[in-house]
């Protein structure tokens, strides 16, 4: 991916020179068993976080953070794929839906940070925030895609950016509280279903970004888009769990299949409007 020289976002909210760790309990309930089940999936040691509970008092601290030349280039590859999401996705809106486009705020982390949805962690995973219309991101998650999950490269990296940005997307399409909304009062296995289409679609509006970013940018490069579709593959629930030795279950997935992950995001390249990512109307996803 051609990125290097570019002008980056200026949304980007950059936590990694300081740590904030205290009680596990500030993530809380069913977000502390949602980052043991997730760092179960991926196979990632929970535990520093979890031992942030151990301080005395159980308060807040904060402790400072070294950052490496690797966290530089990290941050400045982010602050360049988030402002390309931005032009994008203003150009999308523009066209599409006849409404301007709010950008979301990028917050940049190192090891753990907290967000109103609960704790952050390398451990977690990057997530989108609806509540304060962030998306959250420990640049070290890509060096773990890398290594452990056998999805390296710059354009996976900015897969799983647009991947974040999609769900702000579909936040400000309203389509995220909805389906929020009915998630809330349904049981496990139908939120759960509810949870993979709001993923599969944001996969797909990932596909409508790289499309229009070539178009635009012609910041792809020969394998740039293979490295996505096999990003999307690694993180299927079916390979995450297969891979952590466990039979798949398809009662438990929340982001969809490696299969179907893979197809939704090609679905927005070759098609790049909003209406072709309705993954909610979709009868076989």
């Amino acid at each position: 991916m051609q990125w290097r020289g570019r002008r980056g976002s200026r949304n980007i909210e950059d936590r990694r020179g300081r740590r904030s760790v205290g009680r596990a309990g500030g993530v809380g309930g069913f977000g502390l068993i949602a980052l043991l089940v997730i760092g179960w999936l991926l196979g990632i040691d929970v535990t520093p976080l979890l031992q942030g509970g151990n301080l005395p008092g159980g308060g807040q601290q904060t402790v400072s953070q070294e950052i490496t030349p690797q966290d530089e280039a990290a941050g400045q590859f982010v602050s360049v794929v988030l402002a390309d999401t931005e032009e994008v996705w203003a150009e999308i809106f523009r066209e599409q839906v006849g409404e301007p486009y709010t950008p979301a705020t990028l917050v940049l982390f190192k090891g753990a940070t907290q967000s109103p949805c609960g704790g952050a962690s390398g451990a977690s995973g990057p997530f989108y925030c609806p509540a304060d219309r962030k998306a959250y991101l420990d640049t070290d998650f890509f060096v773990t895609m890398d290594r452990r999950m056998g999805a390296g490269g710059d354009f996976a990296a900015a897969y799983v950016v647009a991947h974040e940005i999609a769900h702000h997307v579909q936040n400000e399409l309203g389509i995220l509280g909805q389906a929020n909304r009915i998630r809330q009062q349904s049981s496990q296995e139908r939120s759960n279903q509810i949870s993979v289409r709001i993923e599969l679609q944001a996969d797909c509006f990932s596909g409508i970004w790289a499309r229009y970013a070539q178009e635009r940018f012609a910041s792809l490069e020969q394998g740039d888009l293979q490295e996505a579709i096999n990003a999307a593959k690694q993180i299927g629930d079916d390979t995450l769990q297969r891979n952590a030795g466990r039979t798949p279950n398809p009662h438990t997935f929340t982001h969809g299949t490696s299969e179907q992950r893979q197809r939704w995001f090609a679905t927005g390249y070759q098609n790049p409007r909003i209406e072709a990512c309705d993954t909610f109307s979709a009868t076989q996803l």
